[in-house]
């Protein structure tokens, strides 16, 4: 069990230091069609081989092509998301979606179970998340209330987009590899985003801007969602996809040491509840 744990931390934190970066971007739609144009080119050989040399069924195909769906919102969804949010405010509500519901889904679905342990560090997080999101949002609510409510709906529509394309891709590694399964997954979130791109024309300036971020967010969005496929191939998913919202306390604190956000000591010390319930769930789930 060490190793998915290990594989499902290092993509946390990847995760969320390239939603850091689409945070800090100009044009968050341009930003996020790029990273993901780059591996997308980059792996679609490998996908088109390997679907050659071991040709799926027609339900399969279909599962495929849901994923690509389900990823293609999610990608339009986040972009929106980042335009009208702080990362503190919005990246909890879109994590915690997914701690919620995918274990659920993992123990009624596909007969996956859970311990006290790991049932009292589902709470846990929960409480957390409701802690950094309900700071951030009940503060700007407050204020403007009016524009407060829509960063929040989006960003839990993002969490359900998350919640179900993990769902569905779980029940596609019976399939298909997880480098293949990548591909399918960024073909979708590029599609997503390219009507938004070729609206915006602001590729250039975007590119011009960012780069390097461009260059490496090419290489951590991809990577986390890689590595997570991996972990789930050898652990069961109500186990290790509560363990990838570490990537919460990660970006707790690059919003409050990069990005200068306020409640910066509550937040933290929320961060070490959510971590408390993450090893609960990793070490006696």
């Amino acid at each position: 069990m060490l190793i998915p744990i290990l594989l499902v931390l290092a993509s946390g934190m990847c995760h969320a230091v390239w939603n850091l970066f689409t945070k800090r971007s100009i044009n968050k739609g341009v930003f996020l069609w790029t990273i993901m144009m780059i591996p997308s080119v980059l792996l679609l050989p490998y996908l088109i081989v390997e679907l050659w040399r071991t040709p799926l069924s027609w339900g399969s195909y279909g599962l495929l092509l849901l994923s690509v769906i389900l990823q293609g919102v999610y990608s339009w969804l986040l972009s929106k998301t980042y335009e009208l949010g702080d990362l503190s405010q919005i990246y909890p509500i879109m994590r915690g979606t997914s701690t919620l519901l995918i274990p659920l889904i993992g123990v009624v679905f596909l007969k996956e179970s859970l311990s006290v342990f790991g049932w009292t560090g589902i709470i846990l997080m929960i409480c957390g998340f409701f802690v950094l999101s309900g700071a951030s949002f009940g503060k700007r609510q407050t204020n403007r209330p009016s524009q407060s409510l829509k960063p929040f709906a989006l960003a839990l529509c993002v969490g359900l987009c998350t919640t179900s394309y993990v769902f569905v891709d779980k029940l596609n590694l019976g399939n298909i590899s997880p480098l293949a399964l990548l591909e399918v997954t960024n073909i979708g979130f590029v599609a997503g985003l390219t009507p938004l791109v070729l609206t915006s024309k602001a590729l250039k300036r975007e590119w011009k801007a960012n780069r390097n971020t461009i260059l490496l967010g090419s290489i951590l969005n991809p990577g986390s969602y890689l590595l997570f496929l991996f972990a789930m191939q050898q652990a069961p998913m109500a186990h290790i996809s509560p363990l990838r919202e570490i990537g919460t306390v990660f970006a707790t604190f690059l919003g409050v040491l990069i990005l200068k956000e306020q409640q910066g000591l509550k937040r933290i010390a929320t961060s070490i509840i959510i971590f408390c319930g993450i090893l609960l769930i990793g070490v006696l789930g």
